[in-house]
């Protein structure tokens, strides 16, 4: 036994999702992801049950834990109610911890989803901020988002929201008190300590690549670098 297996094995996840897995290949005939990426449920559950270290950790290193969109549909229909979903999130909390995530294209992006969804939580209390969310970021939405940002408030007036008003409704301004209840959480989970993991090996690489890096915000040449610079093929050929 590795102690890369070993250390997965103190997560209460695997205890959870990786009971007694037959090799069927139902995880993958459900998973979204598996239609649009390289990507097989199966064969991160059949590489992790090896308990061989040097597998384990080209997983930890590479693009495929990174595809999983945590959707759990591999929980509703595993016969043995295994969850690779859950197997995942451990492999990417070691990945992080240990800093392998910097060494795949996938994995570094971990570093712009903590720029933006990460501290938006931790902000605002809300994993989308409205005034982030621009085609800059999204050019995916098109031209009529670029007309809902510039006039989002009065929509959602019109709607019966609450955008960054007191008391309730929609988009309302989550309270102080609430937002230290939630930092605090994040403290206490380590989430915070594994930000911080998260933004020092990345300045590391950063620093490696000789690519710009500042110590907060969007506007630097590393998160540019990361989010859009895709160099590599990750989906399915007859999807191209």
């Amino acid at each position: 036994m590795g102690k890369l297996f070993d250390q997965l094995l103190e997560d209460v996840r695997i205890k959870e999702g990786l009971k007694a897995c037959i090799n069927c290949g139902t995880c993958t005939a459900i998973c979204p992801a598996a239609s649009f990426y390289d990507y097989d449920p199966r064969y991160i559950i059949n590489e992790v049950q090896s308990r061989d270290d040097e597998r384990i950790e080209n997983l930890l290193k590479g693009e495929k834990i990174w595809y999983c969109g945590e959707c759990m549909s591999c929980k509703t229909r595993c016969p043995r109610d295994n969850t690779p979903g859950l197997i995942i999130t451990v492999l990417r909390a070691i990945s992080q911890d240990k800093g392998y995530f910097i060494e795949s294209e996938k994995g570094r992006q971990q570093f712009a989803i903590k720029r933006t969804v990460g501290e938006w939580i931790l902000k605002y209390g809300y994993c989308t901020y409205m005034e982030g969310a621009g085609t800059d970021l999204f050019p995916e939405q098109g031209p009529i988002w670029d007309w809902r940002q510039d006039n989002w408030r009065e929509v959602i007036d019109q709607l019966g929201g609450n955008c960054d008003g007191d008391g309730p409704g929609i988009l309302r301004k989550v309270p102080e008190e609430s937002l230290n209840e939630l930092r605090a959480i994040f403290e206490v989970t380590g989430a915070m300590k594994r930000f911080q993991t998260i933004e020092d090996y990345s300045r590391n690489a950063a620093k490696e690549d000789d690519i710009e890096f500042k110590d907060t915000g969007i506007d630097n040449k590393y998160f540019e670098t990361v989010y859009k610079d895709v160099k590599k093929n990750h989906y399915l050929d007859t999807i191209q």
